[in-house]
């Protein structure tokens, strides 16, 4: 397969950027009603680490909880460069429909104005700007101890995934660079991490691009190739003439792509039947 652009994540963010500014945040009215009408336990944690004393870092982070008599593994959520928005939050509460734990940490906590998150900023443009100009090593930090932090929940088994969209898909395809112990790392329509870095992945990556999103989708080969050269494994799967973002603009009232709603509703068959491995 042709490789018509290079693994640029400037090229990338701002492709993130755009799709977000063509969607006003009101747009997204219909996730927190989705939200609202879910059965399932959802609750806001303050997650804190370090040895800052007094001050250790502190994350906001939104927990789901499924609604089963045992306990279940955890997927730890890692959202888009929109930050922790509703609808990454209904999309946590999808996946502990499916019978996990969920947490997904606002990774803007304490960087926004007044030290708030994801919330505290005035625009949308604002919360891209500040999602690109997060610190990788503070990212990984942050979501190293969100994981730690529900894997204590009584009601956590121990196994752990990871799940990100769009920016967060790139993120959690790094995340399984740092982290050992993973039962399995998804990533929906984000950037691989370097090459020298996959080497150190021990869980498998299972990835979801859409065949309308060639600046993502054009590096798969290239990732599967070195993921194969380092030993690990890499599934992707394209869905055809879906566009990026599809999981978010599947389910949105005004989405005018049917491919989007059918690779949205193949990806969750996919990600339930994946889960289900752990």
């Amino acid at each position: 397969m042709k490789i018509p652009l290079p693994r640029l994540a400037p090229a990338i963010l701002l492709l993130c950027a755009t799709l977000a500014l063509a969607a006003p945040a009101s747009a997204q009215d219909w996730t927190k009603t989705i939200l609202d009408k879910s059965p399932r336990h959802q609750e806001w944690v303050k997650v804190k680490y370090g040895d800052r004393t007094p001050n250790p870092r502190t994350i906001d982070a939104f927990v789901v909880y499924p609604e089963v008599s045992h306990k279940a593994p955890v997927v730890l959520l890692i959202h888009e460069i929109f930050g922790l928005s509703d609808w990454a939050r209904s999309m946590a509460d999808d996946i502990a429909a499916m019978g996990y734990i969920v947490i997904a940490p606002d990774l803007l906590s304490g960087f926004g104005p007044n030290s708030g998150g994801t919330s505290a900023f005035p625009d949308q443009q604002s919360i891209i700007k500040a999602v690109s100009g997060l610190d990788p090593a503070t990212v990984t930090a942050d979501l190293n101890a969100t994981a730690d932090y529900a894997l204590k929940l009584p009601s956590a088994n121990g196994k752990l995934a990871v799940i990100g969209f769009c920016w967060g898909g790139g993120q959690s395809f790094r995340f399984a660079t740092n982290r050992k112990g993973l039962s399995a790392a998804f990533v929906f329509y984000g950037p691989p991490p370097p090459a020298e870095s996959l080497k150190t992945i021990t869980a498998p990556v299972y990835g979801f691009y859409a065949g309308s999103d060639a600046r993502i989708s054009a590096t798969v080969p290239d990732t599967g190739t070195s993921m194969a050269a380092a030993g690990k494994t890499y599934d992707p799967v394209i869905y055809d003439d879906a566009g990026h973002g599809f999981m978010r603009a599947g389910e949105d009232p005004s989405n005018t792509n049917p491919a989007n709603t059918a690779a949205r509703t193949q990806a969750l068959k996919r990600l339930e039947s994946l889960l289900k491995t752990m």
